[in-house]
């Protein structure tokens, strides 16, 4: 039969558990994945977009072109 914990030994379990070095190393490695996940998906994003820019007949240099156009006229 399991132990049952009190609030007040929930609480300072939970207090112990966050102080632990072991935690916080695993929480670390939780936010680098997240963050490399999340990376992936907007050059996926990315690179779909690209494809439907590419499609409708838009390139590098028309795109450099409005950059330029753009700097001439905020100058």
């Amino acid at each position: 039969m399991k132990d049952i914990l009190t609030d007040e030994q929930v609480e300072q379990e939970i207090e112990r558990l966050n102080n632990s070095e072991a935690v916080q190393i695993a929480r670390r490695e939780q936010r680098l994945k997240y963050k490399r996940r999340q990376y992936m998906y907007q050059l996926r994003w990315l690179e779909k977009h690209g494809k439907e820019l590419m499609e409708s007949g838009v390139t590098s240099e028309a795109l450099e072109r409005m950059e330029n156009e753009m700097e001439d006229y905020e100058e």
